[in-house]
């Protein structure tokens, strides 16, 4: 992606994600509670939807499948809602944490605290995300590809810890 394609990704999957955030912080625990969906479920969806992601990254599926694309097609593989803003920014993690957050003060302090969490976090990803132009000259194309490889096995673990974490306490809920 050229820098501009680079920064305007990044802007979507930021607003994106915010969007989604800030919606689950305000009617999240009802929502899911309304359609019947556990945070255990959803931490259990989540996680394989985080693993497909993860395979992407140790397989280079993803990597392959846009050198073959042309150039029209590259125009509609925009990454910034999936995989980024969906599951990797506002994921099961970052929405349970929300939701948690959210509930643990009646009221607007629970709202305020989780909407400070949410712009911390976004805004810290925002520098790195921004910087990526950087960070790629700086690593060059070997290092990014083992950094790939090791972030993508990283988030495999972390994937799975999430499906049996949303196990254990599926099963806990439903003893």
């Amino acid at each position: 992606m050229s820098n501009d394609q680079r920064r305007k990704t990044a802007l979507r999957a930021i607003a994106t994600s915010a969007v989604i955030l800030t919606a689950f912080i305000l009617v999240g625990d009802a929502l899911l509670t309304g359609i019947g969906i556990t945070i255990p479920a959803f931490r259990i969806a989540g996680g394989v939807l985080l693993f497909l992601t993860a395979l992407d990254m140790l397989f280079e599926r993803r990597t392959k499948r846009r050198e073959n694309q042309s150039e029209e097609d590259k125009d509609r593989d925009d990454p910034s809602i999936f995989p980024m803003a969906i599951p990797l920014i506002a994921g099961p993690g970052s929405i349970t944490t929300v939701i948690l957050i959210a509930s643990q003060h009646e009221g607007y302090v629970g709202l305020l605290e989780s909407f400070v969490v949410m712009v911390t976090c976004l805004a810290t990803l925002a520098v790195f995300l921004f910087s990526s132009s950087w960070i790629a000259r700086l690593l060059g194309p070997t290092a990014i590809n083992v950094v790939t490889r090791i972030l993508g096995l990283l988030l495999a673990a972390l994937s799975i810890q999430f499906v049996a974490d949303g196990i254990f306490a599926f099963i806990d809920l439903h003893s």
